[in-house]
């Protein structure tokens, strides 16, 4: 080879070279911005684009309308510490090891969610609200979540998040206490926290993540007041499935709860108290989606909204009189899905806005969405798929089943269930004074789940087919669990071939005998 031709060759080099560089640092700078939105017992029926005609939602219904509504979505454990640990990590609950009446999760575990591994990888990140769960270096360390010594404040650029529930009062949130004089309620100093957030984040340049818990529409119910005229003349529907008389056929594990007396402790035994309770809890939920409106206004004014995808989810969803149920926890509709919206406003530019996804998914699928949005690698360990391939027309759905996890609170309510586009079976272990109950529920055409089918013979061949999808969702805890916090015993509890006699034994103490 000649000289020239060698010369040649390393000028063609050093251009390819700059042309590599130059496209990874484009690919860098259009990595999205992601703001994550979610809420407190969110029932999936509580959004105007939801089909509810009685509430007043517009900012979450505008996200409807651009993005893309998740019909059929569940928390894999709904209730809140598990449910947020969930979310942030994409893991099953057995494998974060935590949940109330089991523990904390360890450092190990944390240093694989969404917010540490956005950072690691130049986004600049935020949290604010109820972060719910405590981090540890060892499962055994002392403390709880309600300390802040046990949060990962360090691990975000910028934090005004809470130990513990919370307070829907601004000035008794240490971290957020600075934004109390102009918002006195919680949901719109969030707001407000978030538009500085932003701020901050267009200076320097960065791709940013923020993630916002908000404490709404959790109980004790205190609407901002500046909203009490929203429903004042408002009377609010009841769903199919609302009543005393609309749980007699379910099993009598799932009336062994807090549920049960909740439905009359909370005020939904009445029309009077049914609509009270219906009416702040809903003002409630418009403080969070007003201050949703205060961070969509600032990413227009600051001109980052054309790259920035908003996802809004809850962390377990609310009986509101279901069934004759209040609170959450159990593994039926009102109890265990909730909405999903995701706006790409990318996507919006190629004409997909404004779709419906009806296939399952779940919330340890949100982790797993952010990361592809980010342009991460899935950790190998992580139970979520991303929903991108949905967001984005190429799949219809990325999942045929999903587990719902309930193993908090008294032993008779614990549980294991699977659902399906069609079906949903749910396990009750506990035998004790009564048999082990399988509840088998065809939600395509019962949808409020008004008839057990387990025992209908026409239901056997899809019943069999349940059963099998069930016991391998109990094969995955016994091999995947953590050696700790009481989640080893599960897979045996779960297991359908073992009797109550040897069950029994194992149920950790914390549960009761």
């Amino acid at each position: 080879m000649t000289e020239k031709m060698k010369s040649i060759f390393r000028i063609i080099s050093i251009l390819v070279a700059c042309l590599s560089i130059s496209n990874d640092c484009s690919t860098a700078e259009a990595r999205p911005n992601i703001i994550f939105f979610f809420t407190d017992d969110q029932a999936y029926d509580t959004l105007g684009c939801y089909g509810n005609p009685n509430v007043m939602t517009p900012n979450m219904d505008k996200l409807g309308r651009q993005g893309v509504i998740f019909d059929r979505h569940y928390d894999t454990t709904a209730i809140c510490m598990a449910s947020r640990a969930s979310v942030m990590t994409g893991l099953l609950e057995y494998k974060t090891g935590c949940n109330f009446m089991h523990g904390a999760m360890t450092k190990e575990i944390w240093r694989s969610s969404f917010p540490v591994l956005l950072r690691k990888s130049g986004y600049r990140t935020g949290f604010g609200g109820k972060f719910g769960f405590a981090v540890k270096e060892h499962p055994k360390d002392p403390g709880s979540e309600n300390t802040y010594n046990n949060l990962p404040v360090d691990d975000f650029d910028f934090w005004v998040g809470g130990i513990g529930q919370t307070s829907y009062e601004t000035k008794k949130n240490k971290y957020l206490a600075s934004y109390a004089k102009d918002y006195p309620h919680s949901s719109r100093a969030y707001g407000a926290a978030g538009i500085d957030f932003i701020r901050e984040s267009t200076k320097t340049k960065k791709p940013f993540c923020l993630t916002l818990f908000f404490k709404a529409p959790h109980r004790p119910t205190t609407p901002d007041p500046i909203f009490d005229e929203i429903y004042q003349n408002t009377v609010f529907r009841k769903l199919p499935n609302y009543g005393r008389k609309a749980g007699e056929h379910l099993a009598p594990q799932s009336k062994m709860g807090r549920q049960y007396p909740r439905f009359v402790d909370w005020g939904y035994h009445t029309d009077k108290s049914y609509q009270k309770a219906l009416r702040t809890y809903n003002q409630q939920i418009y403080g969070v989606d007003f201050a949703m409106g205060m961070i969509m206004e600032e990413l227009e004014r600051q001109g980052v909204s054309d790259n920035t995808v908003i996802i809004f989810s809850s962390d377990n969803g609310f009986f509101n009189g279901s069934h004759g149920l209040g609170s959450k926890v159990l593994p039926y509709e009102e109890g265990a899905r909730v909405p999903l919206i995701i706006y790409d406003p990318r996507q919006s530019k190629s004409g997909r806005e404004g779709r419906r996804c009806d296939r399952v998914t779940g919330s340890i699928d949100i982790t797993a969405t952010i990361l592809d949005l980010a342009g991460l690698k899935l950790p190998s360990n992580m139970d979520g798929q991303s929903l991108m391939p949905i967001v984005t027309g190429r799949k219809p759905s990325i999942r045929e089943s999903l587990p719902l996890i309930q193993v908090w609170g008294p032993a008779g309510t614990l549980s294991l269930s699977v659902v399906t586009q069609s079906h949903k079976y749910i396990y009750w272990f506990y035998g004790e004074g009564m048999p082990p109950v399988e509840e088998l529920f065809d939600l395509k055409n019962d949808p409020y789940e008004m008839v057990n089918i387990a025992e209908q013979t026409r239901s056997k061949i899809i019943l069999n087919s349940m059963r099998q999808l069930y016991d391998a969702e109990v094969d995955k805890w016994e091999k995947h669990a953590v050696p700790y916090n009481a989640y080893q015993p599960f897979s045996t509890l779960f297991d359908r071939k073992v009797s109550w006699e040897n069950k029994k034994k194992l149920i950790p103490r914390q549960f009761g005998r």
